[in-house]
């Protein structure tokens, strides 16, 4: 099942592309939203209404902390009683979760107050107020381990049995008619690695950092050839352009750029300081100069510009304090260091921020002679089919294993 990434993606070009699954498919086969958790609530308001707009019935929620009012919303929209007492869902939601506490919020039913909220506000009726208790918020979790992007390290191994155990705990207490199903996400890359998951107790596995490279993918055709040369060690940890202020990291690929190095000197530069021009001169000519490539003041202005239209409170917020003015400009390198490699932008080859995980090595390394070495041949279908179809034959060779062994 696809999953289309909206995260950083323009409100009305994300209407565009719903209009262009919609109209591709046959027969109402099941496709995703990515909703990404966005701490501008009125953007995630305004995606969700699209989604329910256009009939989406089936959401990927990524990166959430906390539930919010937007994804509640969208999952209690429609709930009906059936005639035999269950309910019947008409938004699905697949979360994916690396913390046992967000693990819960999913597994279990819509926060109380927030559908108080919603009710009093008429977003939602009595009856899906009532029904929302009844179900958990999430009817799949996708368990991610040390994946791309947003990434708390951990390895799946330890996190996916542990998770196992939470639903299990929780449908015991909760008794839902269609227990919470547990998938896996985070280097799944290679046909053995989706059997150890599977064989670990998950339902469904999710790839994510192989798919960057496929002909399907919206980046850059320089950066999809990057991908088919990283390796596993090519592999780092960076700041994190939403959340840089909390010391927040993604995993990216340092192969062939100086992304990483860069934007660690930046977010050392915000602790020590607390203002750009605290930081000494000579520093601050190698910041302008050989990082941002900008005056700061400069970036300053645009920066103000952007903010004047989505969120204007960030900006009297700066003008009192110089250090969150520090952090925004810093964070138009980090933000814009994605774009730099979606856009294929030659003359910003080496700030280039790409997030990817280790599954994106192992997965090279196992195609290598293969017609998947090159990216013009991966198609994210084939991939799939390719993964599966090892999963599937290495079961077999371990079953012929056991059997031989107890023949012997």
């Amino acid at each position: 099942m696809g999953s289309y990434g909206s995260g950083g993606v323009p409100i009305n070009k994300i209407s565009e592309d719903i209009d262009k699954i919609q109209s591709a498919l046959c027969h109402n086969e099941p496709y995703m939203i990515n909703i990404l958790s966005n701490r501008n609530s009125e953007a995630e308001w305004k995606l969700i209404k699209l989604l329910i707009e256009k009939n989406v019935h089936f959401a990927e929620a990524s990166a959430f902390i906390r539930l919010s009012e937007p994804l509640v919303y969208y999952r209690l929209h429609g709930l009906e009683k059936n005639k035999d007492g269950s309910v019947s869902i008409k938004n699905r939601i697949i979360a994916k979760v690396s913390r046992e506490e967000v693990f819960r919020n999913f597994a279990m039913p819509a926060d109380k107050k927030i559908v108080e909220k919603l009710l009093k506000t008429n977003y939602i009726t009595q009856e899906e107020a009532e029904l929302s208790q009844l179900i958990p918020m999430a009817d799949d979790i996708t368990v991610e381990a040390d994946s791309g992007g947003h990434t708390d390290g951990r390895p799946l191994v330890a996190i996916l049995p542990a998770m196992a155990a939470l639903r299990d705990s929780i449908q015991e207490q909760m008794q839902y008619s269609t227990p919470v199903r547990v998938g896996a996400g985070g280097g799944i890359g290679t046909g053995e690695s989706a059997l150890g998951a599977f064989q670990m107790g998950a339902s469904y596995v999710v790839t994510g950092s192989v798919n960057q490279s496929c002909v399907e993918s919206g980046t850059s055709d320089y950066v999809k050839n990057l991908l088919c040369s990283v390796q596993m060690a090519d592999i780092v940890t960076a700041p994190a352009a939403d959340m840089f202020e909390f010391g927040a990291k993604v995993e990216v690929s340092k192969k062939q750029t100086l992304f990483p190095q860069n934007s660690a000197k930046l977010y050392d530069y915000y602790v020590r300081y607390n203002s750009f021009y605290d930081i000494p001169s000579a520093e601050r000519e190698i910041i302008e100069n050989r990082i941002l490539k900008r005056k700061f003041e400069d970036i300053w202005n645009d920066t103000k510009q952007y903010f004047e239209k989505i969120n204007p409170s960030e900006i009297k917020k700066a003008e009192e304090k110089p250090k969150h003015k520090m952090a925004l400009v810093f964070r138009w390198y980090l933000g814009n260091s994605s774009r730099w490699a979606v856009n294929g932008e030659k003359s910003r080859a080496f700030d280039m921020q790409i997030w990817c995980g280790q599954s994106m090595g192992a997965f090279n390394l196992w195609t290598k002679g293969t017609v998947f070495e090159k990216s013009e041949n991966r198609k994210v279908a084939d991939v799939a089919e390719y993964i599966m179809n090892q999963c599937a034959f290495s079961y077999m060779k371990a079953q012929c294993r056991t059997i031989c062994g107890q023949l012997t």
